[in-house]
């Protein structure tokens, strides 16, 4: 398979980098563009085009270090920050403006309600992709509790 164009959504998770390093082994392999994004999810009560100062410093020094991390592995990435109500239908939405061919998202263990969960925005993007999708599961040591058994 080629991918000439990858996007890898990311929210600072340290699952985020190792999509990142994989993102860029894979664009060198093909001569791929590589494109990050990072959404801030703005709540109903406020304009979408609000400026929440401390969310988009955080958005930005994010974005910031993926491009440094992206430069160690000798790879040139693009990256964007934008603003939406939900997060899995402007991946979609980038995907398609892009017209990219892989959607790569990293994804840490969560649980919810004691059972390991991918969220609402994962499944939104499997359901939804215009193109290939690669998960990057992080692995976590799982220690089992009272409520596993």
């Amino acid at each position: 398979m080629e991918f000439h164009r990858i996007l890898v959504p990311v929210i600072g998770a340290e699952a985020d980098e190792e999509a990142i390093k994989l993102a860029c082994r894979l664009a060198k392999q093909d001569k791929s563009e590589v494109y990050a994004v990072y959404i801030i999810t703005m709540v109903r009560e406020l304009p979408l085009d609000a400026e929440v100062e401390s969310e988009i410093r955080k958005a930005e020094d994010m974005l910031n270090h993926i491009e440094n991390l992206a430069e160690e592995q000798g790879c040139r990435i693009e990256t964007d920050l934008l603003q939406a109500r939900d997060a899995g239908p402007a991946i979609i939405d980038e995907a398609i403006e892009r017209e990219v061919d892989l959607i790569l998202m990293g994804a840490a263990y969560k649980r919810r309600f004691g059972e390991f969960s991918l969220g609402e925005v994962l499944p939104h993007v499997l359901k939804n992709a215009p193109c290939c999708v690669i998960l990057y599961h992080q692995y976590a040591e799982f220690t089992s509790t009272k409520d596993d058994q």
